[in-house]
């Protein structure tokens, strides 16, 4: 499916006339119809790499705000024209940074808002509210409204079932206009805030615009993992409905884990793990911790210490209920072309020893390709069961994943991230304290 663009070229008005221009558009169009009956979406859609490659003339535009192919192999080409290290992330700020002082002053539309994605669209969604920063941080605002129709024209469906604003801007100007949301919230429906962006970028406008009862979709691979894992951890204790894009990608690893120990012969070798070792791609830690949190949780392990370890990555000691101690290793590797998610997790392995019987010793290997299940096999393995899965790669693209939250509907945070979010950060935090 095709991203669909609005009905109509939005109207740039005042800020204070939107209000009054939505209401007579319901009225005037469909009397006695308020719209669609679904959700409203704030998006935070700075596009600041986009926005730079536009410039520089090293892609075309419009500017629309989505992670498409050719944006993706333009940054590629920046790391290596940059001299950047090979495994630096597409979208890093480094990627962004070593083009800002480029030259370049390629002017071109900016569609962001009203180009809108068509896993999103299908949700049928009331009011889409884009926040669109400009590279040029003396811009003024500018607000834009148009009527949106997500229905196909082959339906028969004439009546527009949604609308559309945009405010673009300098960061200032933007900040200076927020007073305008207020009035454009309908409280009888769900209302979402997508940071489509590092977390640690304008933190003061996150904290502003991430008030309840919005509920949230972040993504902790974006940004200094210390605060993506402050963020995550307030949200979840302050109660606030927080659903995490990094969190979600994990769901592959954990199903294929369930799978693994799901027949009864192997569910006792749950009870006798004594080691774990995730492998990472880079230095991003967030993913590998919260996959590492989550276990602890489910098998009820106690947290004791950070432990010294070879090279950059973390090493830890769990405690068992019956006393014996698991060894967790999280290993960054370089990779040549990493994923444009930092920190996504390449392999798992899993040792479970019996004491009294040791012919019951198991291996499990995870590996997002067949070649790092290869790697993990080294180790002292063959005196055990040994288990291997290879790990379905979710290519899914990161608006085909926020439908996919939309669509869930959750009006609280997943039982399980919040559960194990408050782990994941006291490990980062030991980790950082002991180093």
């Amino acid at each position: 499916m095709s991203p669909q663009l609005t009905l109509q070229t939005p109207l740039q008005l005042p800020s204070e006339e939107i209000p009054l221009y939505l209401e007579k558009l319901w009225q005037n169009d469909q009397p006695g119809n308020t719209g669609a009956n679904t959700f409203c979406l704030l998006i935070w859609q700075p596009a600041w790499l986009e926005q730079q490659l536009v410039r520089t003339g090293r892609i075309s535009g419009p500017i629309i705000g989505s992670q498409r192919k050719s944006l993706i192999e333009a940054a590629q080409k920046v790391v290596l024209e940059a001299d950047l290290s090979h495994t630096t992330p597409p979208f890093d700020s480094l990627v962004t940074a070593a083009i800002a002082n480029k030259k370049g002053e390629s002017s071109v539309e900016d569609l962001r808002g009203q180009h809108v994605d068509a896993a999103i669209s299908a949700l049928q969604p009331r009011r889409l509210i884009t926040l669109a920063p400009t590279i040029n941080s003396d811009q003024d605002l500018e607000t834009l409204v148009a009527a949106y129709c997500p229905l196909p024209e082959e339906s028969g469906g004439q009546s527009a079932c949604g609308d559309v604003v945009v405010l673009r801007g300098g960061l200032s100007s933007l900040r200076n206009g927020l007073g305008i949301l207020e009035s454009l919230a309908i409280t009888e429906l769900p209302s979402w805030l997508w940071w489509n962006g590092s977390l640690d970028e304008a933190p003061e406008l996150l904290n502003q615009l991430a008030l309840p009862p919005r509920r949230l979709v972040i993504d902790t691979a974006l940004g200094d993992p210390e605060s993506c894992l402050d963020f995550l951890k307030q949200r979840v204790e302050a109660k606030q409905a927080v659903n995490d894009l990094n969190w979600l990608r994990l769901r592959s690893w954990r199903e294929t884990l369930a799978i693994v120990f799901d027949p009864p012969s192997r569910r006792n070798a749950l009870k006798n793990v004594v080691q774990l070792d995730i492998d990472i791609e880079g230095d991003h830690l967030v993913q590998g911790l919260l996959l590492a949190a989550w276990l602890a949780d489910r098998l009820s392990w106690v947290f004791i210490q950070i432990v010294d370890s070879e090279g950059d990555g973390l090493s830890a000691v769990f405690r068992r209920s019956d006393g014996t101690n698991i060894n967790l290793h999280l290993i960054p590797l370089p990779v040549g072309q990493p994923s444009i998610h930092p920190g996504q997790i390449v392999g798992i392995r899993l040792i479970s020893k019996e004491i009294d019987n040791p012919e019951n010793s198991l291996c499990v290997i995870l590996g997002a390709e067949s070649g790092e299940c290869m790697r993990l096999e080294a180790g002292g393995m063959a005196s055990m069961e040994l288990i291997e899965e290879v790990v379905p790669n979710q290519n899914c693209s990161v608006e085909m994943d926020v439908a996919r939250l939309l669509s869930s509907s959750r009006g609280t945070t997943s039982p399980l991230l919040a559960a194990a979010a408050p782990l994941a950060q006291k490990l980062f935090l030991a980790f950082q304290g002991n180093f």
